[in-house]
This record gives structure tokens, sequence and C-alpha cells, in this order.
């Protein structure tokens, strides 16, 4: 028997899609629902590592958390990984299968796979695997709430596509579009993207629903009953707009840099000092979510960074993971933020690498994989001489540092020798310069404090860590609330219906269509 299904689409990339299928998913599972999340395919940098060892997505890792389920390669098929403005990196399965310019991906030549899936380059192959994930999926679960990417009517994009009205036609979902009031010109966007797909596909679109909306609700009712005229589609809810969400971002290129990390409620310190944490914000920045749990310790304030001169009052500065280890070397020395790191290592002032981050630090990079640029100078700050192989480390490494268990995960190309230094996770650590491929091991609380004591004296700084902040709290905390919202702000029952008896019969076509 196949369960029950919803698409959440946008108007546009960044309408909350991620996080109204993380609320839909923990609001169901609190009502005693079976569910599950799905994207076919994403584009992403910030990815995870599954107990099965295949690399996902990290938003529908989040979702999956929300779902209270763990988290597998069948909730996210298709992973894309940029490596410039023109290639990415394809995983399938949550294994990398080879590199596709975007016009071999979207259709057309251009790609170095040597796997049968991606012959020839067209993303229309990998349909059916994708298919066939969702409906493992729908057999196993009550529900299954998918998300889709960018917008439904990105019409030059529409003969191949596998995420949006692609899937919701293959498997007859119903379809929810969300819109983000806060940009302006909602209205517009629900209806010119009804209006811009074919007849089969608005046959799929049951309705609206209205994200980030802030103030009267009755203001904006006189526009719903208007836009349910129009198109003869209903709004399912208007969630207002909530600060302080922390959810993991889908997309660190977009990630501002000058903003704080989240918009939490900054706690008072307990100690007498606040900790500034440098963020470099290197170009094609990875697992920007490893920083997140600096952020919600009391007093730790997080920035991102791309100048010198913002490292100067920075008590620790983290070099984060990138998808470009070399093209981020040569970023750090153009910017001089490379000798700003030699001044702050020499002076022993705290230094943290992560992944990509921790690859730049060391003696000598050896890349015929990402950059192909062979043999190239690290930054010389830890005895590491890191060379690249073809196949990608996937793993989720359990050990203990600073005499605190520590658990995380690997996704890189990399292997390093450590030549010296004290042993610090898989890397080492030289003074005040620590480097590891660890992500995820600041969210594992005892050793986070034990960390921040140590940058905390290494400082300077009279700062105390938290004794009670615990990151996966504060995580099912964040969840819960989006539950809240759904549960609070939409129209559950006729949701529910929509999961459960798929699109609502006798949907008007609003013309023009598909072109």
């Amino acid at each position: 028997m196949t369960g029950g299904g919803l698409l959440v689409a946008g108007t546009t990339s960044d309408a909350g899609k991620s996080v109204v299928t993380a609320g839909i998913c923990r609001w169901l599972v609190r009502k005693g629902v079976k569910v599950a999340p799905f994207k076919g395919q994403n584009m992403s940098l910030n990815s995870f590592v599954t107990r099965q060892g295949a690399e996902i997505g990290r938003a529908q890792a989040m979702q999956a958390q929300a779902a209270r389920v763990e988290p597998t390669a069948l909730m996210n098929p298709v992973l894309l990984k940029p490596g410039s403005d023109r290639s990415s990196q394809v995983v399938l399965m949550g294994r990398p299968v080879g590199e596709l310019s975007a016009r071999g991906f979207f259709g057309g030549p251009g790609g170095s796979s040597p796997g049968k899936l991606l012959h020839g380059g067209r993303r229309q192959e990998l349909f059916e695997p994708v298919l066939a994930c969702l409906e493992e999926l729908r057999s196993t679960y009550d529900a299954v709430i998918c998300e889709g990417a960018g917008s439904p009517a990105e019409i030059n994009l529409r003969r191949t596509d596998i995420v949006n009205m692609g899937i919701a036609r293959a498997a007859r979902l119903p379809v929810l579009v969300v819109g983000d009031i806060d940009r302006g010109g909602v209205f517009a966007q629900f209806f010119g993207t009804t209006a811009l797909l074919a007849p089969e596909d608005q046959e799929l679109i049951a309705g609206y629903l209205v994200n980030k909306f802030r103030g009267d609700v009755s203001l904006l009712e006189p526009g719903l009953d208007m836009l349910l005229g129009l198109t003869g589609r209903r709004t399912y809810g208007v969630l207002p707009y909530a600060h302080g969400l922390g959810i993991d971002e889908e997309d660190g290129l977009r990630v501002s840099l000058r903003g704080a990390v989240r918009e939490s409620v900054v706690a008072p310190p307990l100690g007498e000092d606040v900790l500034r944490v440098a963020v470099c914000a290197v170009p094609l920045m990875s697992n920007f979510t490893d920083v997140d749990a600096l952020a919600a310790e009391p007093g730790v304030v997080v920035r991102f960074v791309d100048r010198a001169e913002e490292l100067v009052d920075a008590d620790l500065v983290v070099v984060p993971g990138t998808r470009g280890t070399v093209k981020a070397l040569a970023w750090l020395r153009e910017r001089g933020l490379a000798d700003a790191l030699a001044r702050r290592a020499a002076e022993g002032r705290p230094v943290l690498g992560i992944c990509g981050g921790f690859q730049v630090l060391g003696v000598r990079i050896e890349d015929d994989v990402e950059s192909k640029a062979g043999a190239v100078d690290g930054l010389g700050l830890l005895p590491v001489h890191v060379r690249f192989a073809p196949e990608k480390t996937l793993a989720r490494p359990v050990g203990e540092a600073l005499g605190e268990r520590v658990e995380g995960y690997e996704i890189h190309h990399g292997i390093a020798r450590v030549d010296g230094g004290e042993p610090f996770l898989d890397g080492c650590r030289v003074g005040s310069v620590w480097g590891t491929h660890w992500h995820g091991s600041l969210e594992s609380d005892g050793f986070r404090r034990a960390f921040l004591r140590e940058v905390a004296a290494a400082a300077g700084r009279r700062f105390v860590p938290a004794p009670d902040t615990s990151f996966g709290t504060l995580r099912e905390e964040q969840l819960d609330r989006l539950g809240d919202l759904i549960e609070e702000h939409a129209d559950t029952d006729a949701l529910l219906r929509l999961i459960e008896n798929g699109p609502p019969a006798g949907l008007p076509f609003i013309p023009p269509g598909a072109p």
C-alpha cells in the first residue's frame, strides 16, 4: 500500500520550502503519523553523512530529525555539490559518481563521468532511480513530505525536471506552493507560478502557503480572497515571521558575510567577557553549520568575515570546510588573511581549521583531483601534508579530545599525513592552532565546553562556557517551533486531507500555461 504524500514547492529559492517541510514533518509525527522527508535532487554545499556512510543534503538530515527518523540516502538520492559557477560534483545514492557542467547536467554535452547513469550528462536519466526512492519511502511510511527545488515554473528546465512537477506528476502528488511575503510580490508570484504551468501540472497545484508574514493577518485576507477567485485555489495558511529558528541552511554560497551566523537571541555571558569568533568566508564554503553550536553558547558571538582587519579583535578564527581547497588557499593569500592567520599562530592566538580549512593550514597540498593544481604550498601552520584521492572519504567517526567524547562526520577527498604536533581527533594541534577533518565535532557538548575554555585561556578572556547548554536539546526546541508554526497557523485538517487523498478534483486551468 502506498502512503500519502505532498510536494512543498516554492515561488523562488529561499521561499521557505525546507523549513515548511520540516515543520509539516514535526507536526505529523507529533500526531502519531509515521512520516519521512524527501528531496529528489538537491544542490548544496552543506551535506551530512548517514550511519550507512551515504552523503545527503544537510537540510534533509534536519528534516529527518524533525520526523524523528534516521536519515538515509533514499531521502535525497541526487545531491549536486558546486565546484564553480558552471560545474558540480554529482552524488547519487550517497556516493560521488562524476563531475558535470551545468549544460551537461541539464541536457547537452559537458561532463566527465564514467558512470552509466550520467553518460551523456542528462539529469533525466536519474528520474527512474529518484522515483524508485520515493516509491520505496511511500511503501514504508504513512506519509512522505517532498521538498521541491527553486521554482516549479522554471520553464527552461521543465522537460528534464526530476524534483518539482516531474516527480509530482509521476507520483500524483498534490503540490503546496510556498511564497515569501517578506520579499514582496507574493500574489504575483503565486498567480504567475500557476499560470506558467501546463494543464497537467496545474491539476496538481492544490493551493498556497504564505511564509514570513509580519502584521495583522486580517489585512491580508482580501488579497487571499482575490487569489482564490483568480486561481480557484485556496491558501492553506499564513505563517508569521519567526526569529531565531537557527535551522540548517541549504546553500553556503548565499550566506551573509557581515551578519551574525544566526538570528538567535543573544544570551548574556556567564563570565565577565564575551568570546568573539570570526569565520573566514572562503569560496565554495561547505558545512558552515559547524559553527552553529558555537553560536548557541551564551556569550559567544559568531560572524563571517572576508577581510584581514576583521580578524584583529577575534578570540578564535575558524577556517571552515570548502569544496575548493586550493581556491580557498589562494583567496586567503589574496586578501591578506593568510598573513593574518600566520601572525595569530606566532602570537599564540587560537585558530581552528575544519576539513578544507584544516588542509590549507598544512605544509603542502597535492591535488590532482579537485583543482588539478598539482603540488601547492599550504600556510605551514600545522605539520600536515595532504594528498587528494579520487575516492571520497565518508565516515561517522567517534573519538576523544580534551578529555571528552566527540562524535563527528567526515566528507573529504584529501588524505592528511600528520608529521608532528599533539593529536587532535584525526588531525593535530600546535600551540593554539588546531586542525581536523571532523565536521560536527562542536555539537558534542562536553568537548565544545572544553575547547572554549582552552580558547578563552589562550585569548586572555574571562569567558566561562555555560555548564548546561545542550545543542541537541536546542535543535529539538527549534524543530518543535517549526511544528508549532504549522499547527497554529495552517489549516491542518485541510493539509491532512491533501496528504491522504491527493490533489482536489476540478481545479481550474489558468492561462496561458506552459509556452
